[in-house]
């Protein structure tokens, strides 16, 4: 197993030293363009003129600092993810939660592996919602992570690597098409966070899930995502994962869901199905999603008690 560091710190510094008319290339050359495969994947065009104005650029200014927002005045701030022991955490954490998995006999089909961290764009209602961090890690082989360097944020970034490893590995055995339904999309976040407190613990736990109460989840969201797990069509099923605030900064349309349901109910599911099954987190993850429904149906009748 091959995994490569792009250090983000040192492109940053780069662009910033780089005059007004340089920045955009030089990003879109040293940033985007060594995870040209994932945009392949994605069909996302790596030059604007490939596709009405919409290409690889467009798509990282939505949550990230943009080419010409990469200044010298941002030096101090890239200055907070330029320690070598900040991208030593990162990668231990990218390896470790990668390597668990072969060491618990799941023979992983791709062997190269590329991340990077990437600094947010702090005026993203859709970043700072999740308080400030947040990652990528769908398509097999890539893996990034984002946020707005400070004190709360940066000892967070190896449990949102963690939880990002695991789609990876996921989705390197799970077939991702149009007949993906919410109920794939509520197991899958569920693995992802019980995967990131099983390896750095629960103190760790996003604000995905710690966002959530006993009351709201057990009234509010399980009653409804019950309804809705074979429901298909990203658009459809986007506003009862995410909930509607995210969901309509995104154009979708809002369906009375609270911040992040299905990331929270995929938490307490996931537990639940370790709990009645026995089998272990590295089982789980590459599980289809309808065997492990199929062996939670108490879940949506029982009363989940989160601790505080």
């Amino acid at each position: 197993m091959n995994i490569r560091t792009l250090r983000s710190d040192q492109i940053y510094q780069k662009i910033a030293q780089a005059s007004p008319e340089e920045k955009l290339e030089l990003f879109r050359d040293e940033m985007m363009a060594p995870f040209m495969k994932q945009w392949q994947i994605q069909q996302i065009p790596f030059r604007a003129e490939e596709a009405n104005g919409f290409d690889v650029i467009t798509m990282n200014n939505m949550m990230h600092r943009s080419p010409d927002q990469i200044t010298q005045q941002l030096l101090p701030e890239i200055e907070l993810i330029s320690s070598d022991s900040f991208w030593s955490e990162c990668e231990h954490a990218v390896r470790k939660s990668l390597g668990l998995f072969i060491e618990h006999e799941i023979s992983l089909p791709v062997s190269e592996y590329l991340f990077s961290i990437q600094l947010g764009n702090p005026e993203s209602r859709a970043l700072t919602i999740n308080e400030g961090y947040s990652g990528f890690g769908g398509i097999p082989g890539f893996i990034w992570g984002t946020l707005l360097p400070n004190e709360y944020t940066i000892p967070r970034m190896k449990a949102a690597l963690a939880h990002e490893c695991n789609h990876n590995v996921r989705y390197q055995f799970i077939q991702w098409d149009h007949t993906v339904n919410l109920g794939e999309l509520i197991v899958s976040e569920g693995l992802a966070e019980n995967y990131a407190t099983f390896m750095f613990g629960e103190e760790l736990l996003g604000p995905w899930v710690t966002k959530t109460n006993a009351e709201t989840l057990n009234r509010r969201i399980k009653p409804v995502l019950r309804e809705q797990l074979q429901l298909t069509g990203f658009d459809k099923f986007a506003s009862y994962l995410y909930g509607d605030e995210i969901a309509k900064l995104q154009n979708f349309k809002p369906v009375n869901m609270p911040y992040s349901a299905g990331y929270a109910c995929g938490y307490y599911l996931i537990q639940y199905y370790l709990r009645k099954t026995g089998r272990t987190i590295f089982e789980a993850t590459i599980t289809p999603a309808a065997q492990i429904l199929d062996e939670v149906k108490g879940f949506w009748d029982e009363e989940t008690i989160i601790s505080c």
